[in-house]
């Protein structure tokens, strides 16, 4: 147990009304985590502002809280409760959380994975490679959390500050050596991830996504640049450079910079042999490999996981022989394959319209024969401007659409469908179905598809619910098709 003055960033100008030298045994944003003996940290949100919360914090036992208004300060300045008023919470508490459990990140080897594309599979493939190779890993996911063999519930693709920094304290407990971890916009913007030492950073690519939240793209941009702009001197820098922003997101980082490609000769240049539902073959610099994904988009993924390892100091050999043996992760063009009228399924999380589009040329590539069958929705309460673009994409690239609902939230899904129908061109009208329903969507492109095709369900890859209306009721892409084909 600490007291509070120790985990106090003394070089952050505050003004503090209160005993400092109360013992603390834990910190939080949420009042309603708020146990005896904690601080409590308000922050302005997205949706809510912590400030209003501060009553409920103080009745469940917070000894000290940190506040954004001098209001609040002066309001509790004649209680027995510590107040510290701070210019930035978010900054704050990402501080007070790596002092509290003694600054973890630096007792691990930490790699963020960031771009709008290929986090979780590459983040997936990296910790499957490291367990493989012989070492205890931690992971950090839009799927799940892991320390080690342990499985962690995640709740968001980047944990809170004091979340995030209690996880690496526990894989540091379970003397776990590497921790490879998704690093979200949203992580990025709200500090989150401040404070955390990154021995390495990848960027994947970046398109369209999170324009409900952020206010233009090139702000979104911007965001993500912000990640390697803080590397320090010893670390690396890992882009794709087949992305015209890879050069970009590494123009101000003193991190040792590294690319990769698959079109032009640099550090790691990989070239794709063959591709199919099978797998890939792929030659990586001078060596050859089979790896059981599918699609380019994959081959940059364990470009990017192969890239890592090598300037981390694996031997190559053991490498390839990891990569040959790993999985995809679950929704990331899972595949199915139908016992009776021989369908290829596809679940796919792809829920952008650079994701879907990957996902669809890459399937188109190792059709031989058969029709392709697309089921898409688009989330609710999100950027808006994707859907027509969503609807356009499917269109483009299969033979029959199904449009239908996602995860529409708030909203009334029949806004949202009719929203991406918009992207429809007049003249394709005759191929799409409009079906609300996602389970009898699934079900109806099931049996429209006939032997060798493929039916690719995209949206919601590995989520076992959808949300509506504030819940979430159970619901499994996977599950429903499977049942549908075997």
């Amino acid at each position: 147990m600490k007291q509070l003055k120790q985990v106090l960033p003394s070089h952050i100008s505050t003004e503090i009304h209160g005993d400092t030298n109360k013992e603390v045994k834990g910190i939080n944003l949420d009042s309603r985590e708020i146990k005896k003996d904690y601080v409590f940290v308000a922050i302005k949100g997205y949706a809510q502002d912590g400030h209003d919360f501060i009553d409920k914090a103080i009745e469940n036992g917070a000894v000290a809280v940190v506040v954004e208004t001098k209001a609040v300060l002066d309001r509790l300045s004649d209680t027995d409760i510590t107040t510290i008023l701070v210019p930035d919470s978010r900054q704050y508490i990402a501080e007070m959380a790596t002092s509290f459990y003694d600054h973890p990140s630096k007792e691990l080897k930490l790699i963020g994975i960031t771009g709008t594309n290929g986090k979780t599979t590459v983040a997936t493939m990296l910790y499957d490679l490291y367990t493989r190779l012989g070492y205890k890993v931690g992971l950090i996911s839009t799927i799940e959390n892991r320390i080690h063999h342990e499985v962690v519930e995640a709740k968001r693709t980047t944990p809170d500050a004091v979340s995030l920094t209690h996880l690496l304290a526990d894989m540091v407990d379970a003397q776990c050596d590497y921790v490879f971890m998704e690093v979200s916009s949203h992580a990025i913007d709200q500090k989150r991830i401040a404070c955390q030492q990154f021995t390495g950073g990848i960027f994947t690519n970046i398109s369209r996504d999170h324009l409900g939240y952020h206010n233009s793209f090139k702000e979104y941009i911007d965001v993500k640049k912000k990640f390697f702009d803080v590397l320090d001197d010893n670390a690396f820098a890992l882009v794709n450079v087949d992305d015209k922003h890879g050069k970009l997101m590494v123009q101000n980082t003193n991190a040792t910079t590294y690319r990769y490609s698959l079109r032009t000769l640099v550090e790691y240049k990989t070239k794709v042999l063959a591709n199919s539902l099978e797998g890939l073959h792929l030659s990586i610099n001078t060596s050859e490999v089979f790896a059981m994904f599918t699609g380019t988009f994959n081959a940059y993924n364990i470009t990017a996981a192969f890239a890592a390892a090598d300037i981390m100091g694996e031997e190559e050999q053991e490498l390839l022989q990891a990569i040959s043996a790993i999985r995809p992760a679950e929704g990331r063009f899972d595949v199915l394959v139908g016992q009776e009228k021989k369908v290829f399924g596809i679940i796919d999380y792809a829920h952008t319209p650079d994701a879907l589009e990957n996902v669809l040329t890459s399937i188109q590539h190792i059709m031989r024969t058969g029709s392709l069958v697309t089921v898409v929705g688009c989330g609710g309460n999100r950027d808006k401007g994707k859907r027509p673009l969503m609807a356009a994409i499917a269109v483009k690239y299969s033979d029959i659409v199904i449009l239908t609902s996602d995860n529409p939230r708030d909203e009334d899904p029949q806004d949202i469908l009719a929203q991406m129908e918009e992207g429809v061109p007049d003249n394709e009208e005759q191929k799409v179905l409009i079906i609300e329903d996602r389970k009898q969507a699934i079900k109806t492109a099931v049996k429209m598809a006939k032997e060798k095709d493929v039916v690719l369900v995209a949206g919601k890859g590995h989520e076992k619910y959808q949300e509506i209306k504030g819940k979430k009721i159970p619901f499994d892409d996977k599950l429903i098709l499977k049942a549908l084909l075997l």
